[in-house]
């Protein structure tokens, strides 16, 4: 362990990724080359790291774009005191050393150009081209001048945007954020903080999700070293002990060698020392640390088949822990990645974790989409991005689309598609910026399939709501409830990955989400369309809404009338044109039913019951004089319902399916807390037809356990 890296202030060593002395690069940058018609000395390191990967590069613009960086920074110097063009330069190196392709290393050297001299965009564009201008505008910052403190929120709302046309714009800035990140020690501590808070919340987390291990684990470690010393010293200190003793994983790995060998497979076998973070998860998780806890081991094949075979013979000649085996070959993370994980205990009892994947899988496990090189043309680039597991773009544009219409982009996952979606939503810097954080703390993402074939992506631990505003957007407000797996379910069901998910919409669009559904929101976009939904409607969120999910928490809810509609008389209701009109709780009439009402409430309002009905006879009697009502043009009846039951599982799911079988649309429901164990459900319903309500009410008699249907008593809804 170098003094370098026990210094918690100090930059740390990356295994195979050799630092460049950055006074000798400071040097070579400002002496310049002897001539233009050699590659610049300070230039020398990118380009042999650019041929490692690229060996028929052309290297004449990176020479052009050096020179017009080396000279719009001249005279500037970085607080550690060295050159300005140091940074691009290490910034561009560190791209190199990745495998980015040209264009991406052009726009690197050039990325602080328009922001800090007196470079144009125009200028970049007319030198370089579009694409380079279209990435160097990615990463440029937004004046504080102009949007004060909401420069930096909106700033990565550019990029993100930026991103969602092309991921190259998120490379450059991981990699300009990760040299910042070396060079903090000369800041003031309070900024040093705040920086690592937000490449803590913000950057890692992009790093992660497009799959830039290299880049995210050394973040990981000075971000630690930065807000955790303490514990970033005392983690130093075990990794430096366990230096000193003896290495099991060196021995296993000469065993595996062996075993595979002796097998035929053509291998590389590797020890892979864990970085400080995670040396410091393992010790948190298992307390005292064993000597094979320090790193893991990786075996490196050329085919997929390949690592299927290394697996075998590990499994028979080793004793495996069965309970640590993953397939992230046959099922890939949602951010590229690839490799089969296993853990085989040695002779000395040692129990080692053990990585097998093929070289490309390697590449693009530590490079993640930098190693897909530019996926946007049909050219060599792109097969790589098709053999890394993404689709291969058509190539007729810079930016293809596929037969759908959509941009072919294997850079472009589910979760910045969500991102880039409830981000227009957010309209104000804070929202955005604590939505975003909120977004990117989510450890891993799940698939659900839609049942009309289509996927949805979404945060571990999402629920029916989230997946209802990521299928239907602002009209999921009248999502009652979903089915999953083909069973009816209520919105705050948690989804698991591989779940059929089919929200259901309520027909009544002037439902709305009730306030407890943001318990169950994960999503950004979820929460931001609920509580919009909320803020428009205080009203309707102090009373509680019709679209409030079946099977939610049980309470009563209050009587609410969507979509009134008004009493027609042949001649005196002309006169009360404005009155309300509510069915009677005692009767509760439907079309076709034969009615009639009597006005309530000095003539504002007009109630009506069926023609037969007892309190008809009761109110002539005392001389309330009838007013003569008929049904509106609407053909559909609703009509509120009461089922009484007996508790017991899934009963809520079988009255809804039944409901659903006779082709009712829920409006509202609500459960009564069970008495007895017994349960009284009530629905308000809309049916296409009155005709049917006598079936329905069968329907949902023959449920197990339900003793009695019958209409509601107390008003459900107006003509």
């Amino acid at each position: 362990m170098s003094a370098e890296a026990t210094n918690p202030g100090a930059p740390i060593r990356r295994r195979g990724r050799p630092r460049i002395d950055l006074r000798r690069l400071g040097r070579a940058a400002v002496l310049g080359p002897v001539s233009r018609d050699r590659l610049p000395d300070a230039l020398a390191h990118v380009a042999e790291a650019h041929r490692a990967h690229h060996p028929d590069a052309d290297l004449a613009v990176l020479q052009r774009a050096y020179l017009l960086a080396e000279t719009s920074h001249r005279g500037q110097m970085r607080k550690s005191g060295e050159p300005y063009i140091t940074h691009p330069l290490a910034v561009t190196l560190i791209l190199a050393q990745l495998g980015a392709e040209t264009t991406t290393l052009t726009a690197s050297l050039l990325h602080d150009t328009v922001e800090d001299t007196e470079v144009t965009l125009d200028q970049v564009r007319e030198e370089f081209g579009e694409e380079v201008c279209y990435l160097v505008d990615g990463v440029t910052k937004l004046e504080k001048v102009d949007y004060g403190a909401a420069a930096e929120p909106e700033t990565f709302r550019k990029m993100l945007v930026a991103t969602g046309d092309d991921v190259r714009v998120m490379s450059i800035k991981l990699a300009d954020r990760l040299h910042n990140m070396r060079t903090l020690g000369v800041m003031r501590p309070e900024k040093q903080a705040r920086i690592a808070h937000v490449t803590r919340d913000v950057l890692i987390p992009l790093a992660e999700r497009l799959g830039v291990q290299a880049l995210k684990t050394e973040l990981e470690d000075l971000v630690f070293a930065i807000l955790h010393p303490e514990e970033y010293a005392r983690t130093s200190a075990v990794i430096a002990a366990a230096a000193d003793g003896p290495d099991p994983l060196n021995a296993t790995a000469g065993n595996v060698a062996s075993v595979l060998r002796e097998a035929g497979i053509s291998s590389e076998v590797l020890v892979r020392p864990r970085h400080f973070v995670s040396v410091h998860r393992v010790r948190i998780k298992r307390g005292e640390l064993r000597g094979s806890d320090f790193g893991r081991v990786l075996v490196l094949v050329a085919e997929d088949a390949d690592c299927y075979a290394v697996l075998g013979e590990l499994h028979t000649c080793f004793t495996p822990v069965i309970s640590e085996f993953k397939d992230f070959i046959a099922a890939p993370k949602f951010n590229l990645y690839q490799s089969l994980h296993t853990a085989v205990v040695g002779p000395d009892g040692e129990v080692a974790e053990v990585l097998i994947r093929t070289h490309r899988m390697h590449k693009v496990a530590e490079a993640g989409v930098i190693a897909l090189g530019n996926p946007y043309v049909a050219d060599g680039t792109a097969q790589t991005a098709e053999q890394a597991g993404g689709e291969s773009p058509d190539g007729e544009s810079p930016h293809g689309e596929g037969p759908d219409g959509e941009r072919a982009d294997p850079t472009r996952p589910g979760w910045l598609s969500r991102l880039l979606q409830w981000q227009q939503s957010a309209s104000d810097p804070d929202t955005f910026w604590t939505s975003l954080r909120a977004d990117l703390a989510q450890d891993r993402e799940i698939t659900v399939f839609r049942t009309d074939g289509g996927t949805l992506g979404l945060p571990a631990g999402a629920s029916c709501v989230d997946a209802a505003y990521a299928q239907h957007g602002d009209a999921a407000h009248t999502c009652i409830g979903a089915r999953v797996n083909g069973r009816l379910a209520t919105l705050s069901t948690v989804l698991k990955d591989g779940d059929t998910v089919q929200p259901l919409l309520a027909e009544d669009a002037g439902s709305g989400p009730s306030p407890d559904w943001l318990d169950h929101a994960r999503t950004p976009a979820a929460r931001i369309a609920i509580t919009g939904w909320l803020d428009a409607h205080p009203q309707g969120a102090e009373a509680g809404q019709p679209g409030a999910p079946a099977g939610r928490d049980p309470q009563p809810a209050p009587p609410v009338e969507p979509g009134a509609r008004r009493a027609r008389t042949a001649s005196a209701v002309v006169e009360q044109q404005d009155a309300q009109v509510r069915l009677a709780g005692c009767c509760t009439p439907v079309p076709p039913d034969e009615v009639t009402g009597f006005t309530v409430r000095g003539g504002a309002a007009v109630t009506v019951h069926r023609l037969r009905c007892p309190a008809v006879a009761r109110m002539e009697a005392v001389g309330r004089a009838p007013v003569a009502v008929s049904w509106g043009d609407e053909q559909a009846c609703r009509v509120t319902l009461v089922a009484e039951s007996f508790g017991r599982p899934r009963l809520l799911a079988d009255l809804t399916e039944a409901i659903a079988g006779a082709d009712a649309a829920v409006i509202s429901a609500t459960v009564e807390p069970p008495s007895e164990q017994r349960v009284r459900h009530t629905y308000t319903l809309r049916l296409p037809d009155a005709a049917g309500l006598p079936a329905l009410m069968r329907a949902m008699r023959e449920v197990p356990g339900v003793y009695d249907v019958s209409r509601a008593q107390h008003p459900a809804g107006a003509l």
